[in-house]
């Protein structure tokens, strides 16, 4: 096989994964290079691939109502391992895609494993490799790569990511709690803790007066709005929790009263055996987690399998230094993928790799490229990340970054619907080009 069909994909996270994958079963012979077990990044414990940290969840799986539930049909068409290990390990979470982390990364690894054309390299890469490569090193890449990166390119941007605690299920007070999901919809898989007012008052002023890690010095740090720690939204206001994670809309419990606040548990396994807090990322000092989190009724007992933590994310002034498909606008044959991009999220960061990935293989086998467009998410936030912009910020999966109907439509579940259709016919048409080319 000539030398113009090898290529080098640095990092087995979700988009290297994804990429290194695709590229193989396109004929290609793919180096993919990964510093575990050798060396684990701050926030990775398992030596598998494609390992999440963050949470279990891969949000909305409703493909004509959430826009990240039509990102995961638009990779689901192209042909995303990672869509098809989530769907091979789901675990029951109402309308979203959440997943058994270990079986999630265990599917893949095995895949990458079993691909003849992947030879996988355990190694730490300190410099970007000369191109065709694809460098997928993640929010969390190490210091030495980080520096050539930054050397090369002029710099990049850092913010600041918290991840939520995780519970035992048998210290759980269930019977202060009751199960239902937000306006009935799915199978009752999360455990609501409801907070009446005098409950959720002390709370919210233990939770303020808490002690943070890394205390000093943390207001420089810029923090992305959709990791804001709790403690930090919960300084904004008194009610802000009630309007945020703890809202306690559209739930009803068994006497069919709304309570004042409430706070959503999730399976963060198969089994059943662990919670997550949902959307409780946190900068706390452990003892202070305990404290404060143990204040709700139903975790008054609570033993903590993992505590949050807050860990450094890095990622590129992408539209400085990309090209909308992905590729350094100084050398074509250097591919950035996964949250490194400013793209925000497990599945945005996934589908980054795949869309790196196809432009790769088209210009490597001379062929036209994907002209991607905000008619797609994956357009969308391939533009995002490379149009030039004064305040560049990580952007996830959202209606707003697709390009308007060319007719007004008023009913919004109607608007949300045809811009899906839209998207999954261009994506069709997408996927049977490269099925015939590649």
């Amino acid at each position: 096989m000539g030398e113009e069909l090898r290529v080098t994909v640095v990092g087995a996270g979700l988009a290297g994964c994804e990429a290194a994958y695709f590229l193989a079963g396109r004929g290609f012979r793919v180096r993919l290079v990964e510093c575990k077990p050798a060396r684990f990044t701050p926030a990775h414990a398992s030596e598998g691939f494609a390992e999440l940290v963050c949470s279990n969840s891969l949000k909305s799986n409703d493909v004509y109502g959430n826009a990240c539930g039509l990102l995961k049909e638009e990779m689901r068409r192209l042909g995303s391992l990672v869509i098809e290990a989530a769907d091979a390990t789901r675990v029951p979470a109402g309308g979203a895609l959440a997943v058994d982390r270990a079986a999630f990364s265990a599917y893949i690894t095995e895949k990458i494993g079993a691909q003849a054309n992947i030879e996988v390299v355990c190694e730490e890469a300190s410099r970007i490799p000369a191109g065709p490569c694809i460098v997928a090193t993640g929010p969390l890449t190490l210091d030495a790569l980080a520096a050539d990166i930054a050397a090369r390119l002029g710099g990049s941007l850092f913010f600041y990511d918290a991840a939520a605690p995780i519970v035992a299920a048998d210290s759980i007070d269930f019977s202060k709690t009751f199960t239902a999901d937000r306006y009935g919809r799915g199978e009752g898989d999360y455990v609501n803790c409801p907070l009446s007012r005098e409950e959720y008052d002390a709370f919210v002023d233990a939770l303020v007066s808490a002690e943070r890690a890394n205390e000093h010095g943390i207001d420089k740090r810029e923090l992305f709005e959709g990791c804001m720690p709790v403690e930090a939204m919960a300084a904004r206001g008194k009610d802000t929790l009630r309007f945020g994670m703890l809202k306690p809309v559209g739930l009803y419990d068994a006497d069919g009263k709304r309570p004042y606040a409430v706070l959503q548990l999730r399976k963060e396994n198969c089994a059943g055996t662990a919670y997550n807090l949902v959307g409780f990322q946190t900068n706390l000092k452990f003892p202070e987690q305990k404290r404060v989190f143990s204040m709700i009724p139903a975790l008054r007992g609570a033993e903590f399998l993992r505590y949050g933590v807050m860990h450094r994310n890095t990622y590129l002034n992408a539209p400085q230094v990309l090209s909308p498909d992905y590729s350094l606008r100084a050398d074509p044959l250097v591919f950035f993928a996964g949250q490194i991009t400013g793209v925000e999220g497990y599945v945005e960061s996934a589908d980054s790799g795949l869309a790196a990935a196809i432009a790769l293989a088209c210009k490597l086998r001379g062929i036209p490229p994907v002209e991607w467009d905000e008619e797609t998410v994956t357009g969308a936030l391939a533009r995002h990340v490379s149009q030039p912009t004064e305040n560049f910020q990580p952007m996830n999966a959202n209606y707003g970054i697709l390009r308007p109907l060319a007719e007004h439509v008023r009913d919004k579940a109607l608007k949300k619907r045809r811009l899906a259709e839209r998207a999954l016919e261009r994506i069709d048409r997408v996927a049977a080009a490269l099925r015939e080319q590649l």
